[in-house]
């Protein structure tokens, strides 16, 4: 009967991970239940990622950080326009992000008695990230009018029933970290909003330059 158990624990695991929650919801869940911060304050601005490290993680898909940062952007900090005219960039660079595992011990315990505790609800183990931000406001001429850090902490349950799966688990800890880093900056963001909003105005709409730059660019094709 032991030769038969890892292909039993093969089948309990995977039963298990079918039966583990949905991440897609709880990945990009609204980041409008943080109400906290009056929404709307900066004039609309162009998105700009540098994910560095979080994209070396096994958890994080390549476009999380993209998403997740317009989603801030659309909804807390960029007012509504009628137009499209957009006054400078946000940029979002991630300059840390440690995941750790904890509770391999636990998991362990679990496979020696056929996966029974986590079927009661125990978890297999856990998913912490640490996650360090920073938020760069430019303007249209490329200046760096502001600079914002927060850092994210996170812990994500890998459990059937009441958990996620391994893989799962591992994407929901870095977003939640780099989500809780982003709600660290916004009220930073949102105290400077009115001296931001003046300085955006004066340097003026990302069209203007970019018309200049591109007349300048046939005049001298034609010259």
């Amino acid at each position: 009967m032991p030769r038969f158990y890892p292909h039993l624990l093969v089948v309990l695991l995977g039963l298990g991970l079918g039966s583990c929650k949905s991440t897609e919801k709880a990945v990009f869940r609204a980041v409008r239940s943080n109400n906290s911060v009056a929404l709307g304050r900066l004039p609309q601005l162009e998105a700009v990622v540098e994910a560095g490290p979080l994209n070396m993680t096994e958890g994080a898909h390549p476009d999380d950080a993209s998403k997740l940062f317009r989603q801030e952007l659309s909804f807390h900090l960029a007012e509504a326009q009628p137009d499209t005219a957009k006054y400078g960039y946000a940029k979002l660079l991630v300059t840390q992000a440690q995941v750790q595992r904890t509770g391999r011990a636990l998991q362990a315990f679990q496979m020696l008695t056929l996966m029974t505790p986590s079927l009661l609800g125990m978890p297999l183990e856990w998913y912490r990230t640490n996650v360090k931000a920073e938020v760069q406001i430019i303007n249209a001429k490329g200046e760096v009018i502001g600079s914002y850090s927060g850092i994210g902490r996170s812990k994500v349950r890998v459990a059937m029933y009441h958990g996620y799966s391994q893989t799962k688990a591992a994407r929901l800890s870095d977003v939640q970290a780099l989500r809780l880093a982003l709600d660290q900056i916004r009220p930073q963001l949102d105290a400077d909003a009115d001296t931001l909003r003046q300085q955006l105005a004066t340097s003026g709409p990302l069209e203007e330059i970019i018309g200049q730059s591109a007349h300048s660019a046939d005049s001298s094709a034609v010259n």
